[in-house]
Parts: C-alpha cells; sequence; structure tokens
C-alpha cells in the first residue's frame, strides 16, 4: 500500500499539488486522472522520487518514503516495476536484453537463472517468440508488452504505468489493460497508472484518484464513478452525449443486477456523501 498524506508541491509561485491525501491499495489497479495542468504527473514523479515533496508524506507500508537516505530509497526502488509512456526500449537491444537490463542492475543471480526469468515474463505477456527481435521489428503493442515484462521481472511490489495505452488503437489498448489487471491481481502489486483513456476508467478502475486543479477532487471505484454526483468529475469523464448514454446504460445494468449496493456497502461508501444513494 502507498499512502499520500497532505502532500505539497509547487515550482517558484505556481502551486501544483494543494495538499493531497490518498491511499493507493494493493492487488488493485490504482487510477490517477485527470485534466492536462492538474497535477496527476507531478504527483506520480513524487511518488517515485524523481520530484521532492515540499510539504507531506508518502508512505510505502508505512515507511516514510520523503524522509529516508539514498541507500533506503534505493532499496524501495528495487520494488518498484515502472511502465513508461514510450514504452523506452534500448533499441540496440534485443527483447530478451530489454527485459534482462533490470537483472543485469540489481539482481544477483547467474546468467543462466536470469535468463530463466526473463523468458518466464516473455512467456507470460505472450511474446516467448520475440526474444531474439528488436523494438523496430516489432509493433506498437508489442513494444507495450515488452515493457510489462521489464516491469515486472524483478518481481515489484509496486508497478507505475504513465499512460499506458498511448498510441495504441482501442483493441489492443483493451488488451494491454487486460494483462496490467490480471498481474495486478495475480502477484498483488500496488499498481498506480496515469492515463486519459476512458475504458481503462471503466473497466480497470477498482481505484481511482481525480485531479482538479491541483486537488483531489473525487476518489472511489468505476462502479462509484457512475453514480457520483460530483459535477466536475461528470463533465471530465462524460464529456459527450456518447458517454453520457453509455453511462445511462451502464446505470441500468448495475441496478439491475443490484451489485452496486454490495460494492458500496463493502467499501463504506466514497468521501463524498452526495454519492451514496
Amino acid at each position: 500500500m502507498i499512502e499520500l498524506q497532505d502532500i505539497k508541491k509547487g515550482f517558484g509561485d505556481k502551486e501544483i499539488l494543494k495538499g493531497v491525501s490518498a491511499v493507493m491499495e494493493s492487488g488493485k489497479v490504482n487510477l490517477i486522472i485527470g485534466a492536462s495542468g492538474s497535477g496527476k504527473t507531478v504527483m506520480m514523479k513524487c511518488i517515485v522520487g524523481l520530484i521532492e515533496v515540499d510539504a507531506g508524506k508518502i508512505l510505502y507500508d508505512g515507511k516514510d518514503f520523503t524522509t529516508m537516505d539514498t541507500h533506503e530509497r534505493k532499496a524501495i526502488r528495487q520494488e518498484i516495476g515502472m511502465l513508461f509512456q514510450g514504452s523506452a526500449l534500448f533499441d540496440s537491444m534485443t527483447v530478451e536484453q530489454n527485459v534482462m537490463f533490470p537483472l543485469d542492475m540489481f539482481g544477483t543471480g547467474s546468467y543462466r537463472d536470469k535468463k530463466k526469468r526473463v523468458a518466464e515474463c516473455l512467456e507470460r505477456v505472450n511474446l516467448k517468440d520475440a526474444a531474439r527481435k528488436y523494438p523496430a521489428e516489432i509493433s506498437g503493442g508489442m513494444k507495450k508488452r515488452v515493457g510489462i515484462a521489464r516491469a515486472i521481472v524483478l518481481n515489484p511490489k509496486y508497478l507505475f504505468c504513465d499512460e499506458p495505452n498511448s498510441g495504441l488503437d482501442p483493441q489492443t489498448s483493451l488488451l494491454i489493460d487486460q494483462l496490467i489487471k490480471e498481474l495486478t491481481v495475480e502477484y498483488n502489486i500496488t499498481t498506480v497508472m496515469n492515463t486519459h483513456d476512458m475504458n481503462t476508467v471503466m473497466e480497470s478502475g477498482d481505484h481511482i484518484v481525480y485531479m482538479y486543479q491541483g486537488q483531489k477532487q473525487w476518489e472511489g471505484s468505476n462502479k462509484e464513478i457512475v453514480f457520483s454526483n460530483d459535477q466536475l468529475l461528470n463533465d471530465f469523464i462524460f464529456a459527450s452525449e456518447f458517454l453520457r448514454e453509455a453511462k445511462e446504460m451502464r446505470q441500468h445494468e448495475l441496478f439491475s443486477s443490484g451489485k452496486w449496493k454490495e460494492d458500496l456497502k463493502n467499501k463504506g461508501g466514497n468521501e463524498s456523501g452526495d454519492d451514496k444513494k
């Protein structure tokens, strides 16, 4: 679990994060959503330590990341996997070599053990036959899957994904979402994802933090989001007439099944009492 306690960050006289508190839950896909300039990217960079917060705390399983020294932070970072927006593969390395890179940096096993682990990860993302190919020889969706394999090769406790569906067609995007969700549950990972993709929000959003002008405007699940009365959230998520109609259909589906009542009861509702209806 990752917990944010009243974190603040500014650059010069511009305040970006204005006291954000949230919990990123283990075994779930935690989404950070919001319009450009809302502070979501800065928040993710603060969580992984690429940017230092001005105030507040970031806790990894109860340990205060903000007060750790370099050695202590390195230990946490070895438990972090990162999936970059552009995949960030090394062009001069094969798929196998790209996935092995973190093992060469941080691993202590033999080359044979590393190669076996790489093969396991490539098979898990259905890329076993692409091991000897170079990034230029594979598709965008395959590059994303290589990135996922590299991100999980060290058996991370935490997985950060920056716009994992960027530049992908809708069908491939759904496959990437499904894979990330499966891995999150399978390995009980705390997955944190920045996304603008509404399919991701509605299909994979176990826990969603909606940022607006540097503050947490709303927090809840993809089922709760359908019944939210937060106008800013609704204007952002269901901006088009098509999406508003899709929301009404989803509401009807959830009402008919009665499942939404159980979900809200188990969670205890979100932070806004207006949304529990």
